[in-house]
């Protein structure tokens, strides 16, 4: 069996033998399953926090136990253009494969650390310093996976169908923050508030660790999916060939990534402290509203991936810049005004219809962009960078601006960062793409 994935003959229009065919889509399952791991074993930290923050640091006020552990997320997020950096290069130089098994060690060591963490009462300062190390290097990871997740799996998916089976890039995604939130309830359920406090918020890190392992065996199966003549060009993977002769294509990904990240998080994590905090429900249904719209979200992406075959990527994009900037007050000020959680959850579920647009081929729109000499690097250090400022500030943004008395300013502002989306779109080319697609 050959180490890289064979590419369908020439005239043969992306026509694969059963055998190809059948290794590409296990590459795709292999691929995003380990997707899947790393933002569970990254979301699981932010649903647990509430029960480890006094084990971690001084019994002093709560409050400020949560403004610490949420420091060390914050510090997590920031190291993600690091991740982007670091992990592209492995990719472009060493391989996709080499890249994506560091990439979930790397997850699987920081949860086994957090899991087994002695707390603050038993090792003093050593344990938050611990915790923070732990956390940088889930950081790290989460960082890299993006973008050598997003360009292996546009370059293993059928040629023709490219845009539905890079939509399972956010399925998985998404599905690891579900799956997040669905075991912490599962020990809601079943332990006390002082049981979780005590032990019980270790489970789900072991979860994660225990689950990293297998999706770890899973991609030492991956077949590579670049040669070694592309791995040993001189510019592969580094920061001068990206900027000398792909400056143009870097700045297009980075300003779609930065509108699509911030209403991307709008939507999805900030939203159910709007329900809360702007339309007043009670935590228990906000919770419940998210829940559903964020699986009704998971839910579509391969139905919006499977239009971008159809219609182009090109045309996804504008749809979603354009339609994201037409819709995001009149949603966000709806939402403000309703009393219904049926129609609460509509009116998100409308929205992340239109986020469809974008996180469905967010993955393959950017690959396409760059050879495959510098792609993994290109795609990774720009979505990191567009993530970690305008996705990871969006609910300080809004939070700020709400306590300010101006919450409708926060509308407005994803508003102008959907009309500069659109007008990145239009930079796309119309026909195609270093990936040969038609789209």
């Amino acid at each position: 069996m050959s180490s890289t994935l064979a590419q369908p003959a020439a005239g043969t229009a992306g026509i694969y033998t059963p055998e190809e065919r059948n290794r590409r889509i296990f590459a795709i399952f292999a691929a995003s399953s380990g997707n899947l791991v790393e933002w569970f074993d990254f979301y699981v930290y932010a649903f647990c926090a509430l029960y480890f923050a006094p084990a971690f640091f001084p019994k002093s006020d709560p409050t400020v136990q949560l403004l610490n552990t949420a420091g060390v997320f914050a510090l997590g997020f920031l190291m993600r253009p690091i991740g982007g950096w670091l992990f592209g290069r492995i990719a472009d130089r060493k391989g996709r494969k080499t890249s994506l098994v560091i990439s979930v060690v790397m997850m699987c060591g920081g949860s086994l650390v957090i899991a087994c963490l002695p707390t603050y009462a038993q090792i003093g300062a050593w344990a938050p310093g611990l915790l923070l190390f732990a956390r940088l290097v889930q950081g790290l990871s989460v960082g890299g996976e993006y973008g050598t997740t997003a360009t292996y799996m546009s370059e293993v998916a059928l040629k023709g169908r490219r845009g539905f089976f890079s939509s399972f890039q956010y399925v998985t995604l998404i599905g690891g923050q579900l799956l997040a939130a669905l075991v912490v309830v599962l020990l809601q359920t079943f332990l006390t508030d002082a049981e979780l406090k005590a032990w019980g918020w270790r489970i789900p890190f072991v979860i994660g660790a225990i689950t990293a392992v297998i999706a770890l065996l899973l991609r030492r199966t991956l077949h590579e999916t670049t040669t070694a003549e592309t791995r040993g060009s001189k510019g592969a993977g580094t920061m001068a060939e990206l900027f000398r002769h792909h400056k143009a294509a870097f700045f297009t990904v980075l300003g779609y990534t930065a509108g699509g990240s911030l209403i991307f998080y709008t939507f999805t994590t900030y939203m159910q402290k709007f329900l809360v905090n702007s339309v007043h429900m009670t935590p228990r249904t906000a919770t419940t509203v998210s829940t559903v719209s964020l699986f009704l979200y998971m839910c579509m992406q391969p139905l919006f991936g499977a239009l971008s075959d159809r219609i182009g990527r090109r045309n996804n994009m504008l749809l979603f810049g354009a339609l994201g900037a037409l819709s995001t007050v009149p949603i966000l000020s709806a939402l403000q005004a309703v009393t219904s959680p049926l129609m609460a959850g509509a009116l998100i579920t409308l929205a992340l219809a239109i986020v469809s647009f974008y996180t469905s081929v967010s993955g393959i729109v950017k690959a396409e962009m760059f050879p495959p000499e510098i792609r993994a690097l290109g795609v990774g250090l720009a979505y990191a960078i567009g993530n970690a400022i305008f996705g990871g500030s969006a609910e300080y943004v809004a939070l700020y601006l709400k306590d300010a008395g101006h919450e409708p300013a926060f509308y407005w502002y994803v508003t102008v960062m959907m009309v500069i989306a659109f007008l990145v779109a239009l930079r796309l080319p119309r026909h195609g793409s270093y990936l040969h697609n038609d789209h």
